[in-house]
């Protein structure tokens, strides 16, 4: 039988699954009052929700959703349709762009590339129910998957197609994110006003040989994400 401490994060996740992101919670007070427990209790229980990302605290502000939970590990950011249906949202994507580029420098070092190979570039915008939630530029090494097409990536998600079609099975990927505010020129896609505080995501996705795959830009709106990272600390 689940403890009550249990039963009453059982009930305070779906409470806040009806919630619009940055929606406020009920106080402590009005929880325990609905819910038939202590105040302590539901103290230890909101504990627990903001240690799984699902909401924020703010001293002396009280508790607000966060819609979005990234997980760091391989159910992160780039299982996007994954978490929308969990969160029991509708996801979508538009391919915005799909063009080979000569890979320069820079993307040669990012991708293990020499200067002057080919690479596709792929700018997608991520929706959940219509709504704009992540800005994608996806580079991927065209020797890896000559014959990929913007109609694949329409239809299926990009790690499918890598693997159904390729045979590149990913084993693992390091991503990396920081605060800042949105550019200009992701302003329009993502209807957002200039200035808008959002997150930036860089990833390097590696296939079992331990090549680079992918290497991906992102965009995210900083009021519908929170990133959750669990640390395994040896003594």
């Amino acid at each position: 039988m689940n403890t009550l401490h249990e039963q009453l994060l059982d009930q305070l996740v779906s409470y806040v699954q009806t919630l619009p992101a940055n929606a406020k919670l009920l106080s402590e007070r009005q929880l325990a009052n609905k819910y038939q427990v202590s105040r302590n209790t539901v103290r230890l229980a909101l504990l627990d929700l903001e240690s799984t990302g699902l909401v924020r605290r703010v001293q002396g502000e009280g508790t607000f959703v966060n819609r979005i939970n990234l997980q760091s590990d391989l159910g992160s950011s780039y299982k996007f349709g994954q978490q929308m249906r969990l969160l029991g949202k509708t996801p979508s994507t538009k391919i915005i762009s799909f063009e080979e580029k000569d890979v320069n420098a820079y993307f040669a070092k990012n991708l293990n590339l020499e200067i002057g190979e080919k690479m596709f570039k792929v700018r997608r915008l991520r929706l959940a129910d219509n709504e704009p939630m992540m800005l994608e530029r996806s580079f991927l090494p065209v020797k890896l998957f000559p014959t990929l097409t913007k109609e694949m990536l329409e239809n299926d998600s990009m790690y499918d197609v890598f693997e159904q079609e390729f045979d590149e099975k990913i084993d693992y990927a390091d991503e990396y994110f920081s605060a800042d505010v949105i550019s200009n020129c992701d302003c329009e896609s993502m209807q957002l006003k200039p200035g808008t505080p959002c997150l930036h995501l860089e990833r390097k996705t590696y296939d079992e040989q331990k090549h680079i795959i992918e290497f991906t830009l992102s965009t995210a709106r900083s009021d519908e994400f929170a990133y959750h990272v669990r640390h395994n600390l040896e003594n």
